[in-house]
């Protein structure tokens, strides 16, 4: 446990940030698991929009330096593989 003053505030702001930063992963995971579900079940479209939602997701989250640059990427392009795959009807 924290005994100064700073130490206190700044572990109280670390909290936060890790309740914050949390969320964000749970909800990326959350839209890549729509886009998967969409890819099996839904249409074109609505997989593209649930793709282009993620993609958003994870550029902001890479931007604010809650996930690694590298990971977002990487997510976006799994995702944008399966949508062309998706798109031409090659399925491998």
């Amino acid at each position: 446990m924290p005994h100064t003053r700073s130490a206190k505030k700044q572990h109280r702001k670390a909290q936060r940030r890790r309740l914050h930063n949390r969320a964000i992963k749970k909800a990326i995971k959350v839209q890549i698991k729509t886009v998967l579900e969409t890819s099996q079940k839904g249409t074109l479209e609505d997989l593209k929009k649930e793709f282009v939602l993620a993609v958003k997701k994870l550029d902001t989250a890479a931007a604010r330096r809650v996930v690694h640059p590298n990971l977002a990427a990487r997510k976006k392009s799994q995702l944008a593989k399966l949508v062309h795959q998706k798109e031409t009807g090659t399925a491998k």
